[in-house]
C-alpha cells in the first residue's frame, strides 16, 4: 500500500511525469506526493484575497504554530516571502544586514535594491553563519550621514557553504544583538525544517527568536509551488498589503494550499532520509582523487564538491553530468553542489557515480 511518501511518487498512472528522463539533485526538481494530488483535488476553495479560502487558512494556521508565531500567509514563492519581509520591516534607503553569499543576495535578483529599496551590509560568516561579534563590528553609530540599519537576515540552512546550520545558540545570541541596538531579525528558512531534524528540535525553536521567517514548501517537503511567512499577527497584515502590491494576491489556492498541508504535516520527519543520502553520497565522491569533498561538513542534505582536479571548471563539469543524465548545480569557478531529496535514493546516487567516473574517464583520470 503506497503511503504517499515513496521516493517515487506513485504507480507510473498517477506519477507525474518529468520532461526527460534527467535525474535530477537539485531538491526543486520534487514531484508532489500521490497523497499531495489527492488533497489538491479535494480540496475545498474560495477567494484567498478576500480571506475566504479555508485551506488556505488551515495551511497558515499549521505554519504558524509549527513555528512558534501568532501568523503566517501563504507566497507564491520564497523570493517573495523574503522580499515581503524586507518591505515590511525596513522604509527605502534602509541598511539591512545579509550574509556575504546568502540567496537573498545571489539569487534573489536584485529585489532587496529594485524593489524594497534597501542596501545591503554584506557580512561574510563563518560557512555562512552570521555570529553576533562578526556583525557588531561592521554596524556604525546613528548618525545623519550613514543609512538606517534596520534588519539582520540570517539563511538557515545555508545554500551556498554546504546547508551549513545556524544553531538556536547563535539565534538566541543575534536576538541580543538586535534587541540592544534596535534592529529586526528575519530568517530565510527555506530550509529551515532540515535544520531542524538535524539537531533535532522542533522547527519553532530555530523560529521563535526571530521576528519573521520564511519556509518553503517546495524544496525537500516536496510541494509543487510555494512558500510561507510568519510573524505576529500586526506584521502579516502588512505583509498581506505587500504581497498584494507585488502581484502575489491568489483567488482560490487552496489546491496549491493542499500539498502545502500534506508536506507539513508528513514530509518534515523524512528529512533525515535526505541528510543521510548526502553523506553516503559525498563519501563516496570523497573516494575519487580528482575531486575534493570534507563529508564531515555535511551538515543536512547539501554536498559541495570541488572538480577542479579534474580539470574542468564547475560549469563545464556540471555540463558534462547533464549530458550523461544527471542534473547538478556548478558552483562557480571549481564546485558543483548535489542536494538530496525525496527522489534520490541509493540507485540515484550509483547512478551519479557513474557518470561521475565516465567524465573522469573522458578527461584522462578517475
Amino acid at each position: 500500500m503506497l503511503t504517499g511518501w515513496e521516493r517515487s511518487a506513485g504507480p507510473p498512472s498517477r506519477r507525474p511525469a518529468p520532461p526527460d528522463a534527467i535525474v535530477s539533485f537539485l531538491d526543486t526538481a520534487t514531484l508532489p506526493t500521490v497523497a499531495m494530488l489527492d488533497a489538491t483535488r479535494e480540496a475545498v476553495l474560495g477567494d484567498d484575497v478576500y480571506g475566504q479560502d479555508p485551506t488556505v487558512r488551515e495551511l497558515e494556521r499549521l505554519a504558524a504554530g509549527l513555528l512558534g508565531h501568532e501568523a503566517a500567509v501563504l507566497m507564491p514563492s520564497g523570493t517573495m516571502a523574503n522580499l515581503v519581509a524586507l518591505m515590511v520591516h525596513c522604509r527605502p534607503g534602509d541598511e539591512v544586514v545579509v550574509e556575504a553569499f546568502a540567496h537573498l543576495v545571489w539569487a534573489e535578483s536584485g529585489g532587496m535594491a529594485a524593489v524594497a529599496g534597501c542596501m545591503p551590509l554584506l557580512v561574510e560568516g563563518e560557512r555562512g553563519i552570521l555570529r553576533s561579534e562578526l556583525i557588531e563590528r561592521h554596524l556604525r553609530p546613528s548618525d545623519q550621514h550613514n543609512p538606517r540599519t534596520t534588519l539582520v537576515c540570517v539563511e538557515n540552512t545555508h545554500n551556498r557553504a554546504g546547508g551549513t546550520i545556524t544553531t538556536p545558540t547563535v539565534m538566541r545570541e543575534l536576538r541580543e544583538l538586535c534587541d540592544a541596538r534596535g534592529l529586526a531579525l528575519h530568517v530565510d528558512g527555506a530550509r529551515l525544517f532540515n535544520a531542524a531534524v538535524a539537531l533535532g528540535v522542533p522547527a519553532a525553536e530555530l523560529a521563535t527568536t526571530a521576528d519573521s521567517v520564511s519556509v518553503a514548501l517546495s524544496k525537500g517537503l516536496s510541494a509543487p509551488v510555494g512558500s510561507v511567512l510568519v510573524g505576529s499577527g500586526g506584521f502579516i497584515a502588512q505583509a498581506r498589503r505587500a504581497r498584494k502590491l507585488l502581484g502575489g494576491g491568489m483567488r482560490q489556492a487552496g489546491g496549491i494550499a493542499a500539498a502545502g498541508i500534506v508536506a507539513l504535516r508528513d514530509g518534515v520527519t523524512r528529512l533525515s532520509e535526505d541528510h543521510r543520502f548526502a553523506r553516503v553520497l559525498a563519501n563516496r565522491l570523497a573516494a575519487f582523487p580528482a575531486l575534493r569533498v570534507d563529508p564531515d561538513a555535511v551538515e543536512t542534505n547539501i554536498v559541495l564538491c570541488d572538480v577542479a582536479g579534474s580539470g574542468l571548471d564547475g560549469r563545464a563539469f556540471a555540463t558534462a553530468l547533464m549530458e550523461r543524465g544527471v542534473h547538478a548545480s556548478p558552483r562557480p569557478p571549481h564546485a558543483v553542489r548535489f542536494v538530496t531529496h525525496r527522489l534520490i535514493g541509493g540507485p540515484e546516487v550509483e547512478l551519479l557515480i557513474a557518470a561521475i567516473e565516465d567524465v573522469l574517464a573522458a578527461q584522462g583520470m578517475r
